[in-house]
């Protein structure tokens, strides 16, 4: 009999040794035993609190809905109703609402135009802020400057995020043409040159881990063609694939390497242009000599990769 101490003195019952009173939501940890009401109830609400507390002590919900709602918001590249994020999560409206509210006052969310949420880069900003990414945007970004003035292209830094890359720096040229990936662009790292070349360039327990995180993900991808294509990499030392993101862009990849391993990649969107002011073939060799600059300086400076 479950009951609470107003329902008792509701209702008298005729023997007290007949009357438990359990204070907590699980009660599979207790053992009943009887006891008078009165003397016995706070005793007995110590223990179960107790119990309680011990069992959950792990579990922090506010924080969990929190997370659900950012993590949900990361997955989908769309803005999201409150009624969507809802169902998403899994949660009542009346459950994320204060949440949503809190979010949005902090920063991590926004809303679009109509009232729909999505992220803002504040997440972004906190991961660039770590010691390991300043150490590589601090190094790389002056040869990145060099290199987008010599070959007139523009370049963006990459590293591993999971299963996705994501661009953490770019640099542009002054011109009036160039394909510019802004930092926080993230994609697949299955379906992108600077995913294929951070995988050729792991050692193989990690490029085993990675394989694992893509076979599980909802990103559907061509194993056999995905690794033939990172062997061939490995290989080459680069990677000159046409972009599957834009039609007529040539992605131009070489990886920043730290004892072996690809730590992050750079990135040349090659655009042909008339008059051809540099060819691909040049513009290779220049981005191969800008990476391996990049790999020198932080022998000093060891970033520990973000995959890893």
């Amino acid at each position: 009999m479950l009951c609470n101490r107003a329902s008792v003195l509701r209702r008298p019952a005729p023997c007290k040794y007949k009357i438990f009173v359990y204070i907590c939501t699980d009660t599979r940890h207790l053992t009943p035993t009887p006891r008078c009401l009165y003397p016995g109830a706070p005793h007995l609400a110590r223990t179960c609190k107790r119990m309680s507390t011990e069992h959950a002590k792990y579990r922090a919900p506010a924080l969990d809905k929190g997370l659900d709602i950012l993590e949900l918001l990361a997955r989908d590249a769309h803005p999201m109703s409150m009624g969507a994020i809802s169902q998403g999560v899994g949660r009542s409206r009346g459950e994320i609402f204060r949440m949503l509210q809190v979010l949005e006052e902090r920063g991590y969310l926004m809303r679009d135009a109509d009232g729909d949420y999505v992220l803002s880069n504040r997440l972004f900003m906190l991961g660039m802020q770590q010691p390991q990414v300043q150490n590589v945007t601090e190094a790389a970004l002056p040869v990145m400057r060099r290199l987008a003035d010599a070959i007139c292209q523009p370049c963006h830094l990459v590293a591993p995020s999971g299963d996705q890359i994501v661009v953490i720096a770019q640099m542009d040229v002054p011109s009036d043409l160039g394909l510019v990936v802004r930092p926080g662009h993230r994609r697949p790292l299955a379906h992108s040159t600077s995913g294929l070349v951070l995988f050729a360039f792991q050692q193989p327990d990690v490029q085993a881990r990675w394989l694992n995180a893509l076979d599980t993900s909802d990103v559907a991808y061509d194993r056999a063609r995905f690794l033939e294509d990172a062997q061939q990499t490995r290989n080459d030392g680069y990677a000159m694939h046409a972009s599957e993101a834009v039609v007529g862009v040539v992605d131009l990849t070489a990886p920043i390497l730290q004892d072996g391993s690809a730590t992050y990649t750079l990135t040349v969107p090659f655009i042909e242009r008339r008059p051809e002011l540099v060819n691909p073939q040049a513009a290779l060799q220049a981005l191969c000599a800008a990476t391996a600059e990049i790999s020198e300086a932080l022998m000093y400076h060891p970033p520990r990769a973000l995959g890893h």
